[in-house]
């Protein structure tokens, strides 16, 4: 996963800024990119973000930005990188645990409540033969609990229920104006329902993106500002 240092643009997308659709400088951008293959050494598939649950199964022949919008992404070939851009959403990079396929998969609250990650899984298990706990998970740096204020439409999404398990990823927090707001735990959320869905060995970091400002991009925090990506290839 990059992090917002190494790259070209100036505030307040400096400077390893990855997004086209930020409104940073193209040719900066294009620099940007070009620094990021060189470092990963595979070629990275730009996906169509939508904060939905799509998923590609990409190929050594599959352009760089395909037509079709998507949050996720598999493949069995080499030398093309599964990649998800982020500023504050979560980053999910999986691998079967022989090595066959790898795949990256982009994880909003959206895209989290309605199966993004499930359906990565499923895509690649079903496309290979393997099982779930054949799996590893790894979860990138994204809004950390501390700061991730929702509302109640997102507990609505993930039909969170008083007393139930998934109640205690969001930790209430009563607003001045009496209105009623949680504190979600991102993280948490994924590694429940990639355990619920099988996958056994799940890693990753706990760095927050909103209190980290020297390493990572958050909207939360700024607004306007730039877009990391993670990536995973078979070598």
């Amino acid at each position: 996963m990059s992090l917002r240092s190494g790259g070209v643009s100036i505030a307040p997308w400096d400077s390893l800024n990855l997004s086209f659709s930020v409104g940073d400088d193209p040719a900066a951008v294009a620099q940007n990119r070009a620094r990021y293959v060189q470092a990963i050494g595979a070629r990275p598939v730009w996906l169509k973000l939508v904060h939905g649950t799509q998923v590609l199964r990409l190929h050594t022949a599959t352009e760089d930005h395909p037509a079709t919008p998507a949050d996720a992404a598999w493949t069995t070939d080499r030398g093309v990188a599964c990649t998800v851009g982020a500023a504050d959403c979560l980053p999910v990079l999986f691998a079967l645990r022989d090595g066959r396929a790898v795949g990256a998969a982009h994880a909003g609250w959206r895209g989290l409540a309605a199966g993004v990650l499930e359906a990565t899984l499923q895509a690649m298990c079903q496309g290979t033969g393997a099982q779930p706990a054949a799996v590893q998970a790894w979860l990138g740096p994204c809004i950390g609990a501390q700061n991730f204020e929702v509302g109640s439409d997102v507990l609505q999404a993930f039909a969170v229920q008083p007393g139930d398990g998934l109640a205690a990823y969001f930790r209430p927090r009563p607003r001045a104006d009496g209105q009623m707001r949680w504190l979600a735990d991102l993280a948490g959320l994924a590694r429940q329902r990639l355990g619920a869905a099988g996958v056994q060995l799940i890693s990753g970091s706990s760095a927050c993106t909103v209190q980290d400002a020297s390493s990572f991009f958050s909207f939360r925090r700024g607004g306007v500002t730039g877009r990391m990506a993670a990536s995973i290839w078979r070598t």
